[in-house]
């Protein structure tokens, strides 16, 4: 299906998978406000998990023109659910993060939509 959709399409669905996921977890965290011992979690890239620690980016550039595009080659096996340190939950921070992810999700799927909106686009003028 890549020639069809490209890399986009791919790309857009594994996010669309990514902020499912950490819906489920934000969602589990103002669950478990009152639980007591409690520590929040979060869905988070390795990748951006592992620069983070090592408090350093390396960028390379193929062409002098281009920037790398890290997100080509993106697939669940580049998330990762962390505990945080810290014990309770935020209610503010959590109901933050929520509605972050949520505008993210729907941005991914207008993006996708709009992708799909130009294959048929193409198809029905090509008739």
């Amino acid at each position: 299906m890549e020639p069809l959709f490209g890399k986009t399409f791919n790309m857009l669905s594994t996010l669309m998978d990514y902020r499912s996921e950490r819906n489920k977890v934000i969602t589990s965290n103002i669950a478990n406000l009152d639980t007591e011992g409690y520590r929040p979690s979060d869905y988070v890239f390795k990748e951006d998990l592992k620069r983070a620690l090592d408090d350093r980016i390396n960028l390379k550039r193929t062409h002098e023109k281009h920037f790398p595009n890290a997100l080509d080659e993106l697939s669940r096996n580049d998330f990762e659910k962390v505990t945080a340190e810290e014990e309770g939950v935020d209610l503010d921070t959590e109901m933050t993060n929520l509605a972050g992810n949520h505008l993210m999700y729907n941005l991914t799927v207008e993006l996708l939509a709009r992708k799909f909106k130009g294959i048929r686009n193409v198809l029905t003028e090509a008739k």
